[in-house]
């Protein structure tokens, strides 16, 4: 009929939708991958088959493997020899100087090789303790509380002995004390004040001096907590040969070579007028009269600081302090003098001495070894038992032939519709 009304298609209908309908010959879009082996999960995979005949010998593989690599490790730990004295609570316990006391015996732990026919026999470690006027600069000269330890070492300790502190409770690893300090800053960059105040050093960014805001250097949690009980070098109170009034002192380095090249790689020489910068709060004993030309920090030399600032991850950690890396500790009585400047009682931490040698495995850890050994023994008493059980009463395997993956029939898996078959509700559905 004339009058009749062209048919209504509705816009988001498929038809409006079918670029043929336009002339158009472009491609629909499609997210489907792409029908290839590795996109459709079909390369060529190896499949293990778990046999009493590939397991039983794995076992008693590993444990003949681990067993004897666990013995070295515990062996090489036990040739490392180290003295652990802790003197937290000598400042308050130990006797006034000249009198000594035995330190207890729960503070002391020895760990000696006793085959050596070059044992050298002495009293438990003692000490004792004196208030000094110890000199930091010309001009500041602070009391300090300094510990004095003796103690006896049975054998010769051959170089490279070390000389660490260890610390417990502390937890240099939080979130917020690990990332408070300023990497451009410690480079040497003369970072400003307004990119310090408001960065990770938080809460110890800035501070304001004459009324100007200016920058703490270093700044941050890690830089201000910094270790600084004073060491100083052992001294041999029985020289061999010498008289009762001879002492030598063996010599320890505590500012060289106790740091990784990694870790001097990071400081650099500050660009800062000294005059722009602020102490840190822990560092103002040391500073009283702020930074000056001639007297400022120097963290491109000061080892110590870049030790303390390769942040532990434990709260118990120790740190390399001194070390003496040409001659041989001889056996005999020593005495050490500590100056008490960290406390670590008012946060229930402790602080020890260890002085230790090391092997080509390192310092004194048996637990790799233990560990080693464990999972050996546990590898080849499994094995063990899986065989007896194998023997005894073997289970009857099936054929691994008929496993899903052998299978190379074709897929039984019935498509969705989008492929002109027959869904449900279309022409031709089965009732």
């Amino acid at each position: 009929m004339a009058d009749e009304q062209p048919a209504m298609v509705h816009e988001d209908s498929i038809n409006s939708q079918d670029p043929n309908q336009h002339g158009e010959n472009t491609k629909t879009k499609s997210r489907r991958p792409a029908n290839t082996a590795f996109r459709q999960q079909r390369l060529k995979a190896w499949q293990p088959i778990l046999t009493p005949k590939t397991v039983l010998p794995l076992f008693f593989a590993i444990g003949i493997i681990f067993a004897p690599i666990g013995g070295g490790l515990l062996y090489a730990s036990a040739q490392v020899q180290e003295i652990i004295l802790d003197y937290t609570k000598c400042y308050t316990e130990a006797p006034d100087y000249p009198a000594t006391a035995p330190m207890p015996s729960n503070l002391v732990h020895l760990s000696f090789n006793k085959n050596s026919s070059n044992q050298f026999q002495a009293d438990p470690p003692s000490w004792t303790k004196k208030t000094i006027n110890y000199t930091y600069h010309e001009g500041v000269v602070v009391p300090t509380v300094q510990c004095t330890l003796n103690f006896s070492i049975p054998n010769d300790m051959k170089p490279p002995v070390l000389f660490y502190y260890r610390l417990t409770n502390f937890y240099q690893n939080h979130r917020r004390y690990a990332k408070s300090f300023n990497n451009d800053q410690l480079s040497g960059k003369a970072v400003s004040a307004s990119s310090i105040d408001g960065s990770d050093c938080t809460p110890l960014t800035t501070t304001e001096v004459d009324g100007v805001k200016v920058p703490y250097y270093p700044c941050g949690l890690a830089a201000n907590s910094q270790f600084n009980d004073t060491f100083y070098s052992p001294v041999l109170l029985n020289v061999p040969g010498g008289s009762s009034s001879d002492n030598r002192t063996y010599v320890m380095q505590n500012n060289t070579d106790i740091s990784w090249s990694s870790d001097k790689a990071l400081y650099g020489e500050s660009k800062y007028n000294w005059s722009q910068v602020a102490v840190p709060p822990n560092w103002v004993v040391r500073y009283p009269n702020g930074y000056s030309t001639d007297y400022h920090p120097n963290l491109v030399d000061d080892e110590a600081f870049q030790v303390w600032m390769r942040l532990a991850g434990l709260p118990t950690f120790s740190k390399l302090a001194q070390r003496n890396d040409d001659d041989i500790m001889v056996a005999g009585t020593y005495t050490v003098d500590i100056n008490h400047n960290f406390n670590v009682t008012e946060y229930g931490g402790t602080k020890s001495i260890i002085i230790s040698t090391r092997t080509v495995m390192g310092g004194k850890n048996p637990f790799l070894g233990i560990a080693y050994v464990v999972v050996g023994g546990i590898c080849i008493v499994l094995g063990a038992l899986f065989t007896v059980t194998h023997l005894i009463k073997p289970r009857k395997l099936g054929d691994h032939t008929y496993l899903s993956w052998n299978n190379e029939g074709p897929s039984t898996a019935t498509t969705s519709g989008r492929d002109g078959g027959m869904g449900l509700g279309g022409e031709g559905s089965h009732a």
